[in-house]
């Protein structure tokens, strides 16, 4: 698959979308007018991946939709050279975002398959991270830490402790929790380690699961 005029009109019809979903913050959607999503996907989504949209990648689990993407990072508040861990790689495109947003990205992926395809995949579209690995998103990336922002692309039943551990005081946890349904955690730690919770909605994504695979 190659990315041409056709790609990046579709990507400009999406830009339109998440603006009329109140996305606002311009670096995000230059961002997404900016990635070649459809080269993270199977060729068969090839024309399908600019659709505001989930869609199944390898091993059972799923891109996220462009606008569940452009809001957890737009909680973020990503600011150039942040430090960010991402727990779940997936098909790499939410590390792509934040790289493209000029963020230092550290992310990891407990799915093998998942883990080695989406290394292939960033390669393809010319994005290096600063870490990418395959672990247990539990226990987050002590080696690294601490971290400004930790964004969860998965549905955790709770906030791992591990994670709240390794955020930067004045640092932003970003994660789903709950179990059918989950509620979009923003998580806030003060610069007297401190740490305040917010509610952002609801949204539905693949179990956040212990262990590597």
């Amino acid at each position: 698959m190659r990315d041409t005029p056709k790609h990046q009109g579709l990507r400009n019809q999406l830009v339109q979308i998440l603006i009329s979903k109140g996305i606002k913050d311009q670096n995000i959607l230059t961002a997404i007018a900016k990635i070649p999503r459809h080269l993270l996907l199977e060729s068969a989504f090839e024309f399908h991946a600019y659709q505001d949209k989930a869609f199944p990648i390898a091993a059972g689990q799923t891109i996220s939709q462009p606008y569940t993407v452009a809001f957890q990072t737009m909680l973020l508040q990503i600011q150039p050279g942040d430090k960010v861990l991402e727990i779940g790689t997936g098909s790499g495109y939410q590390a792509a975002v934040l790289h493209s947003l000029g963020a230092n990205v550290y992310t990891i992926e407990r799915i093998k398959e998942l883990y080695l395809k989406a290394k292939q995949n960033l390669e393809k579209i010319g994005v290096r991270l600063k870490y990418a690995g395959y672990g247990d998103g539990y226990k987050g990336l002590p080696l690294y830490a601490p971290y400004d922002k930790i964004i969860v692309t998965a549905a955790a039943p709770y906030v791992p402790q591990a994670l709240i551990e390794q955020l930067k005081p004045g640092g932003r946890i970003v994660i789903p929790v709950g179990d059918d349904m989950q509620e979009m955690k923003l998580i806030i730690k003060d610069n007297n380690g401190q740490i305040t919770e917010s509610s952002h909605g609801a949204f539905m994504f693949v179990p956040m699961l212990q262990n590597k695979e």
